[in-house]
């Protein structure tokens, strides 16, 4: 993927999110880090945590708009591969906390040693080593993926069928990381996270960090996602979401397009996952919720399905309303109010915001040709003929 690829796929309203995004990265946390506390132009520590969860929650809606806008596959479970990506990052801080836990073993975190554990499962190995848990963000959500999208797609599952599979298959996951004898904390998860590369995760300079390197994540994401759909790769994920046995009966190997951008936006949702476990303090398996994938799928419906922009646009803003009104005395009444959005949205924004208002921007660039050309007629003494004469 060469840089032209990557600059040559961009539009005036994505080259301004990026820029948006690139200078949120650098002026938060300059702004965090630089001036004095109690300034009006300072972003408190928290709110430095806060924005960067968000940012990790527009790279899990991008993830989604990639399969669900232009391929037409609508995952509920996409919540998994952001869960197994925070995992993984999750085992890699649970392994620098040493002698510094509650019980001082240097190889078992103190959930193994409370539970009587003796030796470290075989599947941790590894995770004290920084590249190898990077490695394992990856590779654990996109092998899932794979190998799910390779059973369900060779199946010929579409449709609802496939969004209640994927459903299903976070469930099972979410049962599964429930209990305490498969090796993950059982309902309490990984938590007292100490360092991350040596840093200390509750510094604030770990904390900008992490910001200003999930804003990179996003950029680097949306420019992946921008430019597949932008290729002919694209256009191919297009005509499968609008006629998929017509693509099929024209000789494409429709599988195989939709199992490679399957595991392609799984491996997405896994970094978002692993950027967000060090920033929130915690991953337990509510994050395996199918509540928490479908949520994400009012985000991409909400900002825009089909439109990148609007997908990770959506996150920030449903999110920010989330942590605002969850504060208060609406807090109740939330799910209530996510609820009527979707609905409002669909029936009427069916393209949502970002889409709707490039239709209409579109629409208005068309009209206004046509005036011109009218009102340049009517002055020449050029005027429609009349059918009745």
């Amino acid at each position: 993927m060469t840089p032209h690829m990557l600059t040559r796929s961009l539009d005036r309203g994505a080259a301004i999110f990026l820029m948006v995004v690139a200078a949120c990265g650098i002026l938060i946390p300059l702004s965090n880090l630089l001036l004095p506390t109690g300034s009006f132009l300072q972003v408190p520590t928290y709110l430095v945590a806060l924005w960067g969860k968000y940012v990790c929650y527009a790279i899990l809606a991008l993830s989604i708009d990639l399969i669900w806008g232009y391929c037409g596959i609508l995952s509920l479970g996409h919540g998994a591969f952001f869960a197994l990506g925070g995992y993984a990052m999750g085992m890699y801080l649970m392994r620098q906390i040493g002698t510094r836990g509650v019980y001082g073993n240097p190889i078992l975190p103190d959930f193994m040693v409370f539970l009587n554990w003796q030796k470290l499962p075989w599947y941790w190995y590894g995770f004290d080593m920084f590249w190898f848990a990077a490695l394992m963000v990856l590779v654990v959500p996109g092998l899932l993926a794979f190998c799910f999208g390779w059973l369900a797609f060779r199946s010929r599952v579409t449709g609802v069928y496939l969004s209640i599979i994927t459903q299903a298959m976070t469930y099972a996951l979410l049962l599964a990381f429930f209990r305490n004898d498969f090796g993950f904390g059982g309902n309490n998860g990984l938590t007292d996270f100490k360092d991350i590369l040596g840093f200390n995760v509750q510094a604030e300079g770990t904390r900008a960090a992490l910001f200003a390197l999930s804003c990179l994540a996003l950029i680097f994401s949306f420019l992946i996602c921008r430019s597949v759909v932008s290729s002919k790769l694209g256009k191919v994920l297009i005509a499968i979401r609008d006629a998929e046995s017509r693509s099929r009966f024209l000789g494409y190997r429709v599988e195989s397009y939709k199992l490679f951008v399957f595991t392609l936006s799984a491996c997405m949702a896994g970094v978002a996952g692993a950027l967000y476990v060090p920033q929130v303090g915690i991953i337990n398996p509510s994050e395996f919720a199918p509540g928490n994938s479908i949520e994400a799928v009012i985000w991409v419906a909400v900002g825009g399905r089909g439109t990148l922009v609007g997908a990770a646009l959506g996150a920030i803003v449903v999110n920010y309303a989330k942590t605002f009104f969850t504060s208060g005395v609406l807090a109740p009444y939330w799910l209530f109010m996510l609820g009527a959005l979707f609905i409002l949205v669909t029936l009427l924004l069916p393209k949502g915001i970002v889409g709707t208002f490039s239709a209409w921007r579109e629409s208005t660039r068309e009209r206004r040709p046509a005036a011109t050309s009218a009102s340049a007629a009517a002055e020449d003494g050029i005027t429609e003929p009349n059918m009745a004469e």
